[in-house]
């Protein structure tokens, strides 16, 4: 079954996972490598649960077939574990049961198993390490077994035999990707091999027919099989696609995954098998890109058989011209025009120093070599030009028209609605009824006009008026003040009597 995307993780999530892989980035990788390997064999023989005694003993075991495993105390060993637990490859659990008396009791008898992600990971690091390149192939014969399920799967769907069509949709599902990652493999070995026939040609001439004769065969195999193939997929598709992903989706037995979502899964799956035999849309199916990468691999490789063939039969390779620099620097006069003839061999020059001042010269003292001088930050710019860096032309000033279009439609709108408010308490009044935030905003505008343009005649307070968008306000002295009702709640003015009428034309703003 194929995996589930990582493309959807999240970054925390991502960095969660990453965490799992800790142990192989500490200075004694080897020896949690080691520890994973004992508990994975006591795996292997269904003990799920280990403690630290069972994993030393296990350590002894293995250190007696192989080379290299680490010897570890009880408390040495139990460290590591936690250290482990700590980056969640394994779970750890407190067993009361392993205490034979009290003193074993009070110390902590743990119990550690790994967890799902931890052995994913433990599996990951192992095949890395167990990885040969020898075991590529295009797998050939696989072809007819595809064709062979496809039919089985249509005549499944047909018959209406869910669980048969689960079961073939799954093996296709799993043989497809198996087909994917070998031929991507095959093509990188392949490459690997192209690159470096320079230092080994012999290896590659020894193997350079069955090379060859793999991918001829591939080739004739794919060619026979594709329009079957694409038939296959389509009478699969004519006894009803949307029935046979429901029905695999029915019997898909994900416990943590819904109906729906287990079929959004199928649905993605055949979605990518369909694409390696069948073209939408014009573009090429997985199957046609995979037979042109091999046809222009065998063309590579006839390439450079033709080169070395050619390179042994005129006596001029890679291994001669070695040989024959390396005459030339030994019949040099002398070392200096020796260093002159390797680095223009090699296009080698002498190091580029550079030298930038210390923020604080007097904390240096200028007795003190460079080799045991603090080190100063250079800049890239001075490492890779020469020359020190420049603040450089200023940047031009960033424009966004449509943020700009925005701002001046917000602004039009509420002047809009200030005109229209102040329409309404000149024509309304503010009194017997309540003011909105509109009509409150603009009357607070007025008023703070109106009091800044008040003055002291005969030592008492006049009449103030103001003026804003064609409304005239008047604050007349009262004892009885006067009291505005809003949506914010009550505005009082204590003696003053608020007046609004509209602005007179011409009137002086």
């Amino acid at each position: 079954m194929a995996e589930r995307s990582a493309l959807d993780l999240d970054a925390l999530t991502i960095s969660d996972r990453f965490q799992l892989f800790n142990f192989t980035r500490r200075d004694d990788h080897v020896t949690y490598l080691w520890i994973l390997r004992a508990l994975d064999r006591l795996r292997e023989v269904h003990r799920v649960q280990a403690g630290a005694e069972d994993l030393a003993a296990t350590l002894r075991e293995l250190a007696a077939a192989h080379d290299g495993v680490p010897a570890l105390d009880t408390a040495d060993l139990r460290y590591r574990l936690d250290e482990l637990y700590a980056d969640r490859v394994v779970h750890r659990f407190d067993d009361a049961s392993r205490a034979g008396n009290l003193a074993r009791y009070r110390n902590r008898q743990s119990v550690y198993q790994f967890s799902e992600l931890g052995y994913r990971a433990y599996r990951a690091v192992e095949g890395v390490l167990g990885a040969r390149s020898e075991d590529v192939n295009l797998s050939r014969l696989v072809l007819s077994d595809v064709l062979e399920d496809l039919r089985a799967l249509a005549d499944a769907n047909r018959t209406g035999r869910a669980e048969h069509v689960y079961r073939r949709l799954s093996r296709l599902d799993t043989v497809m990707e198996d087909m994917g990652r070998r031929s991507a493999q095959f093509h990188v070995t392949l490459g690997e091999i192209l690159r470096s026939t320079d230092a080994s040609p012999d290896t590659f001439l020894r193997y350079k027919n069955a090379l060859l004769v793999h991918m001829t065969e591939f080739m004739a195999e794919l060619d026979r099989h594709q329009p079957r193939l694409e038939r296959a997929v389509r009478e699969v598709e004519d006894t009803g696609l949307t029935t046979l992903l429901a029905r695999a989706a029915d019997t898909d037995e994900r416990l943590f995954m819904d109906r729906d979502e287990r079929l959004d899964d199928w649905r993605r799956r055949w979605s990518a098998l369909r694409g390696w035999f069948t073209t939408e849309g014009g573009a090429p199916t997985r199957a046609a890109e995979l037979h042109a990468a091999t046809r222009s691999a065998t063309s590579g490789v006839i390439a450079l058989l033709r080169q070395l063939t050619e390179a042994r039969r005129g006596g001029v390779n890679r291994a001669t011209q070695l040989r024959h620099l390396a005459q030339w620097v030994f019949d040099t006069p002398d070392e200096g025009a020796a260093h002159a003839l390797m680095g223009a061999a090699f296009n080698v020059r002498s190091a580029r120093h550079l030298g930038v001042a210390h923020e604080d010269d007097e904390q240096i003292s200028p007795n003190a070599t460079w080799w045991d001088a603090p080190g100063v930050e250079v800049s890239v710019t001075l490492f890779r030009s020469g020359k020190a860096p420049t603040a450089g032309v200023p940047k031009p000033v960033r424009r966004n028209p449509n943020a700009r279009a925005e701002l001046r439609r917000r602004q039009a709108a509420d002047r809009s609605a200030d005109r229209q408010a102040a329409a309404r308490l000149a024509e309304e009044g503010a009194h017997d009824r309540v003011l909105d935030e509109v009509d409150t905003r603009v009357l607070l505008r007025l008023i703070t006009r109106a009091l800044e343009s008040r003055a002291v005649v005969a030592g008492r307070l006049s009449s103030a008026t103001g003026t804003d968008e064609g409304t005239l306000v008047r604050l007349v002295p009262s004892d009885t003040g006067s009291t505005v009702r809003t949506t914010r709640g009550l505005l009082h003015l204590p003696g003053m009597r608020l007046e609004l009428a509209p602005r007179a034309r011409g009137a002086a703003r």
